[in-house]
């Protein structure tokens, strides 16, 4: 079983002077969030929020602007305390941390790379990487060699002594991921890194950094407003709406089978031919009542554009196998569903 880095067990956010008293109505009460903004002038900005993130899982939060999506995650570093519930880091409680040792866990266990990265502008490259090491009293040499091995991790040996100024928009975001490497932590929070970026400069990002998380086997929350963005780069993804989780789930299973009308309307313009996997599509062998002789084979985890490419040449179903054996079988028509998504 994969050991758990992140976990979020009921946490609450409300914002407001009374929030503690909003609190307990709602717990007693039950109030909905215009019930609580009404009642005690509070606004709910995450609610209930459960969820655990495995070591080296990049896990997606994505939501439209005020979903509480950026709220909830900046309750894992705590640098917003929740109003309720508990968040633990590889199983220590996050809220009964001193200041001290809170400080040590976020320069040394967590890094944070936001949308638009605040590099220092009169330093250069590799001493913005440097400067969390710089901060913590690490000699230069073993810090300009951390930052250099940083900036190797992230393509841009060579530009170790630019200024910012002279480094394209993309550039500079890998330098920002570069600078939270730098401390080499088990938690990488991503607010939004990439939306800034012109749509090839963003998709290139999205591959270079899920490479180099499953490289170096970082626990990744990433915030995005863009169900694609999370669907590339996401082995699980979290949709939340007015601070609440709605759904979470594999990529597939989010496109596949939405919990309700507000996520099948976030998945409705995706593509599923790269993403729909055969053993979610496929019936049991028994459902076909003719000969399969001849008919095309192709692994359980083939996607439906390789299945596509099976069922063209025949009009015999595509037989799914699973470690050798037959498992079931994709017709046609059930192709047809898989690429509609699912839809009966």
């Amino acid at each position: 079983m994969s050991e758990t880095v992140v976990k979020l067990t009921d946490v609450w956010k409300v914002f407001g002077e009374r929030a503690d008293e909003a609190m307990v109505a709602i717990k007693s009460e039950g109030l909905t969030k215009p019930e609580v903004l009404e009642r005690f002038g509070c606004v709910v900005g995450v609610q209930a929020a459960t969820f655990e993130v495995a070591r080296g899982e990049i896990f997606c939060i994505m939501g439209l602007s005020g979903s509480g999506k950026s709220t909830l995650v900046r309750h894992v570093n705590r640098l917003i305390e929740p109003t309720a519930g508990s968040i633990e880091i590889l199983g220590r409680d996050v809220g009964s941390m001193s200041a001290s040792d809170l400080r040590t866990v976020r320069a040394t266990q967590i890094g944070m790379v936001f949308q638009h990265m605040a590099l220092m502008p009169h330093r250069s490259v590799r001493d913005n990487v440097a400067y969390p090491l710089e901060i913590r009293g690490v000699p230069k040499s073993k810090r300009w060699a951390v930052s250099d091995h940083a900036l190797e991790l992230v393509n841009l040996i060579g530009y170790e002594d630019r200024l910012p100024k002279e480094l394209s928009g993309g550039m500079q975001q890998r330098v920002g991921i570069a600078r939270a490497l730098a401390s080499d932590p088990e938690i990488l929070l991503m607010d939004e890194p990439f939306s800034a970026l012109d749509p090839l400069i963003r998709m290139q990002l999205q591959d270079q950094f899920k490479a180099l998380v499953a490289q170096l086997k970082k626990t990744t929350l990433f915030i995005t407003h863009d169900l694609d963005e999370a669907i590339r780069i996401g082995h699980r993804i979290a949709i939340m709406k007015d601070g609440v989780i709605v759904q979470i789930g594999t990529p597939e299973d989010i496109v596949m089978n939405p919990s309700d009308d507000y996520v099948r309307e976030f998945v409705q313009g995706i593509s599923k031919l790269k993403l729909v996997k055969a053993h979610s599509i496929m019936e049991p062998l028994a459902s076909y009542s003719g000969s399969l002789d001849g008919a095309p084979r192709a692994d359980e985890g083939a996607d439906l554009d390789q299945l596509i490419d099976h069922a063209v040449g025949t009009d015999l179903p595509v037989v799914i196998t699973e470690a050798g054996s037959d498992v079931g079988i994709v017709t046609k028509p059930r192709l047809l569903r898989g690429i509609q998504g699912g839809k009966e």
